[in-house]
């Protein structure tokens, strides 16, 4: 199945009603959702435990309470960035930020393709994430302000609340095209991504990760694609507590939403920095 995350995901459990959304699919799964290139598994048995709204809220709740504590632990083990010595202070968050990031986008890949989903993974992958923001959003309040990273964070909480009210006002249904377009566009973004980094390399780039005009541009695309990420998420779970699939699914929803809050608060943390520079 395509995701409902940003991360490339195939998921062999989830169910929709109906055949509309999911068109081309060969054999039978549970109610009638077929995965292609993969056999049917079989039906769950009545004791297995099911997806809820509860089990998916205590999972998203035990991911982000990772992700806060790795972050808030780099945070404070690393040096202030002061004095005389800054290229010296940057250093250790240079270094937690790439290898949390790398481990990070690793383990999202792992995430994203395991058919069976591994919630020791799930919560590996909020570990090494909170490193990579610890060490990222200490090195934005040291050059933009004190006050930036409440911001995004108050930012992102807010994209979450509103976009699950919108979702449940009116009724946002997720089609086929709308999901093309989104994982179309955070393809397009991670290649973009890549191409800046390889650019880099020989002291050139497109401007799109930048402070510049042309980078709060790409970070406005970037927080409303966030905003579109987690309509496929909430989406996700409506669905799979509807049709009752396996509770283990419940770290699948919470690590597809911890992947697109992530992805709001980047954005959101450069759409203030680039606001608020001098």
């Amino acid at each position: 199945m395509q995701s409902n995350n940003p991360v490339f995901r195939r998921s062999e459990e989830f169910n929709r009603s109906g055949a509309a959304a999911y068109q081309g699919f060969g054999e039978p799964q549970y109610g009638g959702y077929t995965q292609p290139g993969y056999p049917a598994p079989e039906a769950p048995t009545t004791r297995q435990g099911r997806m809820t709204i509860d089990s998916v809220v205590q999972s998203t709740a035990i991911t982000l309470a990772v992700v806060f504590v790795a972050a808030a632990a780099t945070w404070f083990l690393t040096p202030a960035i002061e004095g005389a010595d800054v290229a010296e202070d940057l250093a250790p968050l240079y270094a937690a930020s790439a290898i949390g990031g790398i481990l990070a986008f690793v383990l999202s890949l792992v995430n994203s393709f395991k058919r069976e989903i591994s919630p020791a993974l799930v919560l590996a992958f909020a570990a090494a994430e909170g490193v990579a923001l610890g060490a990222i959003s200490k090195t934005f309040d040291a050059f933009i302000g004190d006050t930036i990273v409440l911001q995004a964070v108050l930012g992102t909480m807010a994209a979450f609340a509103g976009t699950l009210a919108a979702y449940k006002v009116f009724d946002i249904k997720v089609g086929n095209k709308f999901r093309t377009f989104v994982v179309a566009a955070m393809f397009g973004m991670v290649a973009l991504g890549f191409l800046e980094i390889i650019l880099g390399l020989f002291s050139a780039d497109l401007g799109l990760f930048g402070f510049g005009p042309l980078g709060l541009l790409f970070a406005v695309a970037g927080l409303v694609l966030g905003v579109f990420m987690l309509v496929m998420d909430f989406d996700f779970v409506e669905q799979g507590v509807r049709n009752g699939i396996p509770e283990r699914e419940s770290w699948r929803a919470s690590f597809a939403m911890t992947v697109s809050l992530v992805w709001i608060y980047t954005n959101l943390l450069r759409i203030l920095a680039i606001l608020q520079q001098d």
